[in-house]
């Protein structure tokens, strides 16, 4: 039998065990934020990669927003030399999942098989994929011994709010140093048969808008923040929104309306905070003297990142040009900009022809509507030969009755182990 078919055959083979994997990674709520559970899943993981033969280690990104003495950033990094020198290929997951949201028929946290698929909160995004990179490694590891190079596998921190305790900090520390990596995958659920090269850019931001508290029934005696924030609403819906909307990227972003700019309103927060669940009296009489809204901007490959945050400022200026007593602070998060792999990239060829052999077809060139970690792996690492490919459906992320197919699994897995042969076994062959 052909050694590369074997490979295929001995994945199907561990399809119960690439359920179970998956299982059990869901049925740890690594919820972030806070951040909970992180240790357990690494050192879950490390105990499963050391039995594979893996050196592994643990990584505390001290420091890094988020982490505490009760919710600690803890990451594991996992790696298997082979026999001869050659490359590396990293298989980088974030272990972190999203709060639940209301509108499950299912336990978000039970792992549970219904037709083909498993339910579960971060089954899609993205610990199908973690799995799914697991069995590939192990299963050529089996059957390639003596393969030259070396496999690593990730399992990163807070993914889901920047990245900073994951990606960012290894990156800092050299962890995808070119030095180190030579590829590097990021099994994200954005279909099997799709290799995402990049994504779009993005800015976060906080807009405060000042007034001058009073009583509630003399708001004449104060000046109201919240009304001055609807100023700034009305001026967005006037120019700002129509202006993203005309601006259009060459990249072959997904799905269709991120192919424009666009600008979310993530919070907005005016007057009293709201009340502890307990509280049932009512709130008191003022004027609110601030309001604070935080904005995510993403926008395209096209634009000076600069323009960015000076067409927000242009606006407030705007605005109060317009207004009496009008004043705001505009507080910058955090921005980065867009990345996008070539596609003769070598990672990007080697998957490319993985997908022929698994499914018969080329595959779809995509670039994410939103970031994930190539941004740091690009921007801190200086590692332009990353992708993202995974198992999972794009659109089911950070919903209700999230799921990720068995099938898609297996295939995505499968690719994930050619992709290795061809970038690490010791053969002049190629499909």
């Amino acid at each position: 039998m052909d050694a590369k078919q074997h490979l295929l055959d001995e994945i199907i083979s561990r399809r119960q065990e690439l359920v179970a994997l998956t299982q059990e990674l869901i049925r740890m709520p690594t919820l972030n934020p806070p951040g909970h559970g992180y240790l357990e899943i690494c050192e879950f993981l490390e105990k499963r990669l050391k039995s594979a033969g893996f050196e592994t280690e643990l990584v505390r990104a001290t420091g890094t927003p988020g982490d505490s003495g009760k919710y600690p950033r803890w990451n594991v990094i996992a790696r298997r030399e082979g026999k001869y020198r050659g490359q590396c290929v990293h298989f980088n997951s974030h272990i972190d999942v999203v709060e639940v949201g209301l509108g499950w028929t299912c336990d978000p946290f039970g792992g549970e098989v219904k037709e083909g698929r498993i339910y579960g909160r971060g089954s899609c995004d993205m610990k199908g994929g973690l799995a799914a990179s697991i069995i590939a490694a192990e299963a050529f590891i089996a059957l390639f011994p003596d393969y030259a190079g070396a496999i690593e596998i990730s399992g990163t921190a807070d993914e889901e709010t920047g990245g900073f305790g994951g990606v960012a900090y290894l990156a800092e520390q050299g962890y995808f140093s070119p030095n180190r990596v030579d590829h590097v995958i990021i099994p994200e659920p954005l279909n099997k048969d799709r290799i995402c090269l990049g994504h779009r850019g993005v800015w976060w931001a906080e807009i405060e808008t000042k007034g001058h508290i009073a009583h509630g029934s003399m708001p004449f005696l104060g000046d109201c923040a919240v009304r001055h924030m609807g100023a700034v609403l009305a001026e967005m819906e006037e120019t700002l929104y129509p202006a993203l909307a005309e601006r259009r990227t060459s990249m072959p972003v997904v799905p269709e309306g991120a192919k424009q700019s666009t600008m979310n309103i993530n919070s907005f927060h005016g007057g009293l905070e709201e009340p502890e669940e307990e509280f049932t009296g009512f709130p008191a009489a003022i004027v609110p003297d601030s309001c604070r809204m935080i904005v995510d901007r993403r926008y395209l490959i096209e634009e000076n990142p600069q323009d960015v945050a000076q067409e927000v400022v242009d606006l407030l200026e705007r605005v109060k040009s317009q207004r009496p007593k009008f004043d705001y602070e505009l507080r910058e998060m955090w921005q980065v900009a867009p990345t996008m792999t070539a596609k003769d990239a070598p990672v990007v060829t080697s998957v490319a022809r993985a997908i022929g052999v698994v499914m018969g077809r080329q595959p779809e060139y995509v670039v994410s509507p939103g970031t994930y970690d190539q941004k740091h792996i690009d921007r801190i690492g200086k590692m332009k030969n990353c992708i993202a490919y995974g198992p999972g459906i794009l659109d089911l992320a950070h919903q209700p009755d999230e799921y990720v197919g068995v099938d898609d699994m297996i295939e995505s897995a499968q690719v994930m182990a050619l992709t290795l042969v061809d970038l690490l076994a010791e053969t002049d062959e190629k499909d």
